[in-house]
């Protein structure tokens, strides 16, 4: 096919940079919580293998609140230093065909990476970043229509008692301020739920328009506009939680969770076997994801904690 080289590699597959591109192209516009991962490159490590970053919390800096006198020393302080870890795994899948591999057309590949591949890839890694969101320790439920717990232990306080309303979400947001969680994009941070968690709001949402201040603005993957300061994205990558009432929220800032790559997300072709008549396509990556502030060690790291999950026990 035109502008389409397969390169043999020593692992049993050919592998394409263009469709690879393509398919990374593809998927990016469909994933919901993957956009908002911070990216580690781990090149040359294995499946199996763990891949380890430095993770710097706030500094503690009341030492220097009262000002610092002509001939007094500067004062000193430190910040909370851990370690972020993933063990590397593989991820993929293969849509076997038949016909002759040397003769495939543009259409039938280019259709097997946007109807399969494109959908597969998609579900997988949003629903693996998912898992480490969801690991957060602060959890918020709801006691009245306006009012909810926030625990600090990665566990809810009980069941709901009301769906998130537009109350809850101001609740958060000042929450979420006066523990100085850093802002996603400097100004604002970001809210990801089911669409029917987000009824009750989406009439007071801005137009995605009114985002633009100043000149073009990016707009989010699944974004449906604005409320308070939160930047509201839809998602249905994650299946719903089945709680009596309500369902999961995620509110976070920056600094959240990071992705591990290895080797990104490429299209490997399989080397024809059965004497050229059995085939196949996948799609493959090297990589995991990782929490970055989830140490419950003590007060001072769990104040690092970025992520506030709309929890309920049932």
């Amino acid at each position: 096919m035109a502008g389409q080289l397969w390169s043999p590699t020593n692992g049993g597959f050919y592998a394409t940079e263009t469709l690879s591109e393509e398919l990374r192209t593809a998927v990016q516009p469909l994933t919901r919580f993957t956009q908002f991962c911070d990216v580690e490159e781990a090149i040359g490590k294995n499946r199996g293998e763990t891949y380890t970053w430095n993770i710097y919390g706030d500094t503690r800096d009341d030492a220097g609140v009262t000002g610092i006198a002509e001939n007094q020393k500067m004062p000193e302080t430190d910040f909370p230093v851990g370690e972020g870890r993933v063990t590397l795994k593989e991820f993929g899948i293969a849509v076997p065909y038949s016909g002759k591999f040397d003769d495939l057309s543009e259409h039938p590949v280019k259709e097997i990476i946007h109807k399969t591949l494109k959908n597969s890839a998609c579900r997988t890694m949003d629903r693996v970043a998912h898992n480490q969101f969801d690991s957060t320790l602060l959890r918020a439920t709801s006691t009245s229509a306006s009012a909810f717990d926030l625990t600090d232990t990665g566990t809810p306080s009980g069941n709901h008692t009301h769906a998130l309303s537009l109350d809850h979400i101001k609740g958060i947001a000042d929450t979420m301020e006066e523990r100085n969680i850093p802002a996603f994009d400097g100004e604002n941070y970001v809210l990801v739920a089911r669409p029917s968690t987000l009824r009750p709001m989406r009439n007071e949402l801005e137009q995605i328009h009114q985002h633009t201040v100043d000149g073009w603005n990016r707009i989010m993957n699944g974004e449906k506009g604005k409320y308070e300061n939160f930047r509201v994205i839809s998602q249905t990558n994650i299946a719903s939680e089945g709680w009596g009432i309500s369902d999961a929220a995620y509110f976070f800032g920056a600094d959240t969770v990071t992705e591990v790559i290895a080797v990104p997300m490429e299209v490997r072709g399989k080397i024809p076997d059965d004497y050229g008549r059995s085939k196949g396509i996948a799609w493959y990556a090297l990589c995991n994801f990782g929490i970055t502030h989830a140490d419950a060690t003590d007060a001072d790291t769990k104040k690092q904690a970025r992520i506030i999950k709309w929890d309920s026990a049932a």
